[in-house]
Order: C-alpha cells, then sequence, then structure tokens
C-alpha cells in the first residue's frame, strides 16, 4: 500500500525557492515512477514532473523546466520538488502521486496515477 504525504509548502515572495517533500509509508515506493502536478483557484490540475523509480529519468512542463528539479531517495522513500525563481503564477496546491507504469509517454497525464497524497500549498506573492 503507497501512502502519500506532502510537506513543505509555504508563503514566499517572487524570486525566492522552496523545496517540497512527498513521503512514503509504505514499502513499495521504489517500485513507482512519481510525479508532482499543482491545481491553482478555479483551473485543472496540472502536469509539473515526473521521475522514474530509479531517479535515472526525468521529465517537466516546460512552465517549470529550468527552475524546478524532482528528486528522489528511495532510501527514505521520499520524493522531493525544489523550486526556484518562483513566481506568484507557482502558487498552487501541489500533488505529489505514484504510478506503476513507470516514467513512459503518458506520464503527464493524472490517469497514470494510482496514489495521490492529499496536498501542500504553495503560495508566491509578488
Amino acid at each position: 500500500q503507497v501512502q502519500l504525504v506532502e510537506s513543505g509548502g509555504g508563503l514566499v515572495e517572487a524570486g525566492a525557492s522552496l523545496r517540497i517533500s512527498c513521503a512514503d509509508s509504505g514499502r513499495t515506493f521504489r517500485r513507482y515512477a512519481m510525479g508532482w502536478f499543482r491545481q491553482a483557484p478555479g483551473k485543472e490540475r496540472e502536469f509539473v514532473a515526473v521521475i522514474s523509480w530509479s531517479g535515472g529519468s526525468t521529465y517537466y512542463a516546460d512552465s517549470v523546466k529550468e527552475r524546478f528539479t524532482i528528486f528522489r531517495d528511495n532510501a527514505k522513500n521520499t520524493v522531493y520538488l525544489q523550486m526556484n525563481s518562483l513566481k506568484p503564477e507557482d502558487t498552487a496546491v501541489y500533488f505529489c502521486a505514484a504510478s506503476p507504469s513507470g516514467l513512459t509517454s503518458g506520464s503527464s497525464h493524472s490517469s497514470q496515477y494510482n496514489y495521490w497524497g492529499q496536498g501542500t500549498q504553495v503560495t508566491v506573492s509578488s
């Protein structure tokens, strides 16, 4: 069973950095590709980044490329999202999710993910 809990969200100013985390209390974390999605008020949930089970492959949405970095520590059952040069438009609830399908061409679609965390709020002030 995968149980995901996000942490590390908060309020920061534009241009600042923030790292959010997602920990799995289960024993199968390393079997899953892990993704980050976000949802702003009144908007659809959108893909942010995904990392393969080994951490060797990553893929990012164009809107965060060069600013965000996804990485994982399988020994700690944790995936991270390092966010630099934050913009007000990055304001959203950020969700982590686990996909048993690995990192594929469909990894940007929420339907690929079986397990979701409860989300952590990130607010970027201008």
